[in-house]
């Protein structure tokens, strides 16, 4: 079907459980750039990565799964596709490839732009699969890497990946915005290695991950590094997080796999050795470890060919990240903290880079707890000193990430039983008709939600 449509061509799919394996490598792999997939029904039109003997779509039984390495809906290295209005589920990760439910793939592991314009709405993206940390799981839900935009997605949900809910990496400019999106019971809500310039989060809920928004800088495929958010030319914050409900990441029970499955529980926005970023007029609560906190990273992984430490300090077996010139300002914070370790609360500064992590204007009713103390005098305007950082919150977030021994005194919640969360409604289209050409469907009167 796929291979017959012409750019600018609409592919729209009939309510139904459709269990698709068109390539070997995804379920529907777009390689036409400008198609439009839209689904009729969001909660109704499920394309569903099990073998198909399942009674009722997103199975979680491991005999109704499919374990071949597959991702669901893929547009590979094609410009100008738009995906809307229905679920994906069930796609899994096997010997590290697949598993991403929905991905906007311009060239993964190449360290080079591959794509330009992309769209999502409407979507979700889940599993109901998991086993265990070394099986097949679903690692990344809505997904965009290795694009230069400009890129949209918006009024969407994920959750149960081992990885992220949403990611877009790989993207020294992405040009990309995500606006009301919904991230749960993941490793990671957001996760964006690279990623900077023209990228914004805004108006979205992210709780009941191990931890919530955490852009990265690393020395991996999703070269190059580093994750700056400067807008081109070096001038000003271009990354912005801004008017988001962060609040309730703090399960342990969620599926995990590498690295992100290392994140420090209990943390609302992390900052992992990245840099130039703006956290502005969020609400931030209820977070058991930290509401913010920025830190560096020392990347120990193997580096691929194409990594080369760019805008890290290298030495032998290690690539160090700064955290550096990121600013939090105007957030309300509340509730966070109450693991009760040293360091744990609203805000916290690992680094002592300069220019320095700046936080400001950030409020907190019961007043702001933070690592170092008075964060917003020591480590506050003007923005471009030397921060002061702390080295007791070094130990503290190795301990929460699992990777290291706590400090004496110190713990976090530990992994018990993984818990996937039912897929429940979610809002679909309200016309999935509006801006379609003409067709027999529309206007639609089919099956709704």
């Amino acid at each position: 079907m796929l291979k017959r449509l012409k750019p600018g061509d609409w592919l729209l799919i009939w309510p139904g459980v459709y269990h698709e394996k068109g390539a070997p490598d995804a379920g529907l792999k777009i390689t036409t750039p400008g198609i439009h997939v839209r689904g009729m029904d969001r909660n109704l039109v499920i394309i569903d990565g099990s073998n198909g003997t399942a009674a009722a779509p997103c199975p979680a039984d491991a005999a109704l799964q499919d374990l071949t390495a597959r991702n669901g809906i893929e547009a590979f290295k094609v410009s100008g596709v738009s995906i809307e209005n229905l679920t994906v589920c069930n796609y899994l990760a096997n010997y590290g490839d697949g598993g991403n439910e929905i991905w906007w793939n311009g060239g993964d592991g190449s360290g080079t732009i591959g794509m330009g314009s992309y769209s999502g709405a409407f979507l979700t993206a889940t599993s109901m699969f998991y086993q265990d940390a070394n099986s097949p799981m679903a690692m990344y839900g809505i997904f965009a890497s290795n694009a230069r935009g400009p890129g949209v997605i918006a009024d969407s949900y994920a959750s149960n990946m081992g990885d992220s809910d949403f990611y877009v990496g790989a993207c020294p400019d992405c040009n990309a915005t995500l606006s009301r999106v919904h991230a749960q019971n993941s490793s990671l809500g957001y996760s964006g290695t690279n990623a900077g310039g023209h990228l914004i989060l805004e108006d979205s809920e992210w709780d009941n991950n191990k931890a919530g928004i955490v852009p990265s800088s690393l020395n991996n495929d999703d070269a190059p590094p580093p994750q700056d958010g400067r807008c081109p030319g070096g001038t000003g914050s271009c990354t912005i997080f801004r008017r988001n409900h962060v609040h309730d990441n703090n399960n342990p029970n969620v599926p995990a796999s590498g690295i992100s499955g290392e994140a420090p529980v209990g943390t609302g926005v992390e900052i992992v050795g990245g840099m130039f970023d703006t956290i502005e007029d969020n609400l931030i609560e209820n977070q058991g470890s930290w509401g913010v906190v920025t830190h560096d990273f020392p990347d120990t992984e193997t580096p691929p060919p194409i990594a080369h430490c760019e805008g890290g300090i290298s030495s032998p077996g290690v690539c160090v990240f700064e955290a550096k010139g990121n600013v939090t300002r105007g957030n309300t914070l509340q509730n966070n903290g109450f693991f009760g370790n040293p360091t744990n609360g609203d805000l916290a500064n690992e680094s002592s880079s300069t220019p320095r992590n700046c936080f400001y204007g950030n409020t907190d009713p019961n007043g702001l707890t933070s690592e170092p103390p008075m964060i917003e005098t020591v480590d506050g305007p003007p923005c471009d000193q030397q921060g002061v950082g702390s080295g007791a919150l070094a130990g503290e977030l190795v301990c929460a990430a699992g990777i290291a021994p706590c400090p004496p005194g110190s713990s976090y919640p530990q992994p018990t039983q993984v818990q996937m969360m039912p897929l429940s409604r979610q809002t679909p289209m309200p016309d999935p008709c509006a801006g379609v050409p003409k067709n027999p469907w529309c206007p639609y009167t089919g099956p709704r939600s």
